[in-house]
C-alpha cells in the first residue's frame, strides 16, 4: 500500500502560457527540492506517483504517492534527480502542467497549474475539463 505524500492543489491557468516541453509535466525547483526532501528519508521509494481520482464536487482531484516501482503503463517524467510517475488515467490531465510547491503562513502544498482546465471546486481541490 502506498502512503500519501501530502495535499495538492489544482489551478486553472488561463492569463499565462505555459510553454510545451517533450514531459508531460514540468516541475518548478521549490517542488523538486521539497520531493528530494521527503525521499531522502524514504530509501526504499524510487519516486512519486501521480494519478487522478473520482472526488470532490468538480469531478476529479489529483494524488500524490510514494512509490517503490514504475507500473506497467505509468509514463515516467524525470526531472533534476526525480522520478514523477503519472498513471494512465492522470496522463491526459496532466499533458503541459507545472507542479509547483508553496508555502505560506497557514499552509504548505503541491499546486498543479493546469493549462487545461474548464472549473474548479471553490476551495480548489477538484477539478474539471
Amino acid at each position: 500500500m502506498a502512503s500519501s505524500v501530502v495535499r495538492a492543489t489544482v489551478r486553472a491557468v488561463s492569463k499565462r502560457k505555459i510553454q510545451a516541453t517533450r514531459a508531460a509535466l514540468t516541475l518548478t525547483p521549490s517542488a523538486v527540492q521539497k520531493i528530494k526532501q521527503f525521499l531522502k528519508d524514504k530509501p526504499e521509494h524510487v519516486g512519486v506517483k501521480v494519478g487522478v481520482r473520482t472526488r470532490g464536487c468538480n469531478g476529479l482531484s489529483y494524488t500524490l504517492e510514494y512509490t517503490k516501482s514504475k507500473g506497467d503503463s505509468d509514463e515516467e517524467v524525470v526531472q533534476d534527480g526525480i522520478r514523477i510517475f503519472i498513471e494512465k488515467k492522470a496522463q491526459l490531465t496532466l499533458l503541459g502542467t507545472e507542479m509547483d510547491y508553496v508555502e505560506d503562513k497557514l499552509s504548505s502544498e503541491f499546486v498543479f497549474n493546469n493549462p487545461n482546465i474548464k472549473g474548479t471546486c471553490g476551495c480548489g481541490e477538484s477539478f474539471n475539463i
